[in-house]
């Protein structure tokens, strides 16, 4: 098996390929194992396409994929994780903003029982307003809503376990949780401090309109991380408090009527009982069709709601229970 799978997600970076390339195959091969670099070219529109081909052409290493059009960072990382060969995948952004010289900090720190790796760009080079001080507030909010210490989740250097990689789902824009994603799957996370140089060429494809997907993100990574098996969990409560605020308002609605002699009609409260006692009825219901769906979900395709690191002592039954978890790895 190839040792390391390198991933870079590329998108319109015509001037960075050239020295991109040279970067990483210069600690590539320090690195004294077999790897690969998996370029992954997310519609590219300026010539990055015909400039990763002739790498490809000069060097077997080299694995270029095409998109049909711009998919995203997200879709580019996950048809590298699913395309990768190696015992270890390594991530890292295509402007040379990462250093591919940190890649052996990483590798360390997974040597020393970490499954997942990832960079914090202590002193980042980007200009305060529009990239660094969001990133403060959004690393600050996501680090409070899910309980997961972190610096810099923007960070797209990263190294993994082939397990670990393996098991991600990567939708919309999630690349940015995936230390939160393998941290919910069991995973060993660590995070280092890595270099991070001033873009050299082009411009960021990032603006301010994306701290607000990072948010609606982080709405539903927080339902996965803390609902997905279960999500009469959330609705069921939301449910019961809805009928609670609608039985407290019939009591004060009746008792307003027999005390004061309020009609009962003309009561506010009255329309709160029948809008609550409403709400609480559909949560409920909402809760068990995810429930149903829950379950649909995990049956009909074999996953479990579990990740299972190692098999001790199963004797003859170790072949047919890697089986089992090399199938829910390929699901």
């Amino acid at each position: 098996m190839m040792g390391l799978s390198i991933v870079i997600p590329i998108y319109n970076e015509r001037e960075t390929v050239e020295p991109l390339y040279a970067a990483l195959t210069q600690t590539a091969r320090t690195l004294g194992q077999l790897y690969e670099l998996l370029l992954v070219d997310d519609g590219s529109t300026d010539g990055t396409s015909d400039a990763l081909d002739r790498l490809a052409a000069a060097d077997a290493a080299v694995k270029v994929v095409h998109f049909r059009r711009n998919f995203g960072q997200t879709a580019a990382l996950s048809a590298g994780i699913q395309l990768a060969s190696g015992e270890v995948v390594v991530m890292l952004d295509a402007d040379l903003q990462n250093d591919p010289a940190d890649i052996p900090l990483l590798l360390a720190r997974l040597d020393e029982g970490f499954d997942l790796v990832h960079g914090w760009r202590k002193n980042r080079q980007d200009a305060f307003v529009s990239r660094k001080l969001p990133s403060k507030l959004a690393n600050w909010l996501i680090s409070r809503v899910t309980g997961f210490a972190v610096h810099d989740l923007g960070c797209t250097l990263k190294a993994m376990r082939r397990e670990i990689a393996g098991e991600l789902q990567l939708y919309g824009e999630m690349h940015r949780f995936i230390p939160i994603l393998a941290h919910w799957r069991g995973a060993r996370c660590a995070e280092v401090v890595t270099r991070h140089h001033p873009r050299r060429f082009g411009k960021s494809k990032y603006g301010m309109s994306r701290a607000l997907r990072v948010v609606l993100d982080l709405m539903t990574v927080k339902y996965m991380i803390q609902y997905q098996s279960s999500p009469m969990r959330l609705f069921g409560g939301l449910g019961l408090a809805s009928l609670l605020a609608g039985a407290a308002a019939a009591a004060a609605t009746v008792a307003m009527k027999l005390g004061q002699g309020i009609d009962m009609t003309g009561n506010p409260l009255l329309l709160l009982t029948v809008f609550a006692t409403l709400a609480g009825l559909q949560f409920l219901v909402l809760g068990l069709l995810g429930e149903v769906c829950v379950r649909t979900y995990y049956e009909s395709q074999s996953k479990q709601p579990y990740s299972i690191r190692s098999l001790v002592n199963f004797g003859d039954r170790m072949d047919a229970a890697a089986a089992a978890i090399a199938r829910q790895r390929a699901a």
